[in-house]
């Protein structure tokens, strides 16, 4: 009995080795180890027969069975580290980076000239002290043109062709509206810088567009003075254009401002127009609430495309709109 038993161990063991190096997945090398070492393996069913055995014989044949089992332990752990370690170079190999490939060429982006425009003007005014507002491009005729001291019958009005939408809303025109809207809302002192879109019914060609982007400044409190005014906006100038910049003041017509002037810059030997303001109309000031008796304010505002044309010599302001990355790739 005991020669059967121990040729059946034998058999086993040559069987399941030979099985163990054969098998290329974990699952399968799993499901061996359950096959031959596990309660109702192969290995249990052979040592079920070690009952009939005599004493003197069961030692022997016992210590074959740990041999058979312990072999096949290790004939499975050998195999499951050569296959994790299999599975990890095929990861590797398939995750590896070949440095020696050409690389995938990516254009960088830049910031549009009109986006890096208003961030610069913003950047001086907000070191000046000045917060950022802004409101709604759909606008009322009332924010757009009555508090700003332009009643329905006011000349001024030809002075800007408007896109009148219907309900009697309309596009604004400037960002004067969000100066109004602030205003409203909030008792002086008031400093702020509104930048945004603007639109009016003008004819596109290389100086003029329907749409446009504008940035205003206003400045609310006791004892402002026109002399506060043109220190502030010299010291803008300066920064944009440069410390030996020359700046005049000429004398000009804004309904919601009184006085007001245009204001130039001479610039590589012309003199250029770049902005407008004056002293807040005291109307103005009465249509928001404030006693003009009590507080003064001045305000301006520059065409954003203009500033952006002079600083980067651009000769026709339909480039700023027409997505040509020939044109974008410079800035």
């Amino acid at each position: 009995m005991s020669n059967s038993l121990e040729t059946q161990l034998q058999e086993l063991q040559q069987e399941a080795g030979n099985a163990i190096a054969a098998t290329n997945t974990l699952e399968e090398l799993e499901q061996l180890r359950i096959n031959y070492l596990g309660k109702k393996g192969k290995l249990s069913q052979i040592l079920r027969g070690m009952g009939k055995l005599s004493p003197e014989e069961r030692p022997r044949v016992g210590s074959l069975a740990n041999e058979v089992k312990e072999e096949l332990q290790s004939n499975l752990e050998d195999r499951k580290q050569a296959l994790q370690a299999a599975a990890i170079e095929a990861q590797l190999k398939a995750e590896t980076l070949d440095v020696t490939m050409p690389g995938v060429s990516r254009p960088l982006g830049h910031v549009h000239p009109l986006n890096g425009t208003i961030d610069r003007i913003l950047e001086v005014f907000v070191g000046l002290g000045y917060t950022v507002a802004t409101g709604p491009h759909m606008e009322t005729d009332y924010y757009n043109f009555e508090a700003l001291n332009t009643p329905p019958d006011h000349p001024a009005r030809d002075m800007q062709d408007t896109f009148y939408l219907p309900g009697g809303n309309l596009l604004r025109t400037h960002t004067s509206s969000v100066q109004i809207r602030h205003m409203e809302n909030r008792e002086p002192p008031v400093r702020i810088v509104a930048p945004g879109r603007c639109y009016r019914r003008d004819t596109v060609d290389a100086t003029h567009s329907a749409t446009f982007h504008q940035i205003e400044i206003l400045a609310v409190d006791k004892g402002l003075k026109f002399t506060d005014l043109k220190g502030t906006i010299k010291e803008f100038l300066r920064r944009i254009f440069g410390e030996d910049i020359t700046v005049q003041f000429r004398a000009s017509y804004f309904p919601f401002t009184e006085p007001s002037a245009e204001v130039d810059v001479q610039w590589k030997g012309k003199w250029l127009e770049v902005m407008g303001c004056g002293m807040v109309d005291p109307n103005v000031l009465k249509a928001v609430g404030y006693d003009p008796e009590v507080y003064t304010g001045f305000a301006a505002g520059l065409g954003v495309e203009r500033f952006a044309m002079v600083l980067h010599q651009i000769d026709d302001i339909r480039r700023l709109y027409n997505s040509d990355l020939r044109f974008l790739r410079q800035f």
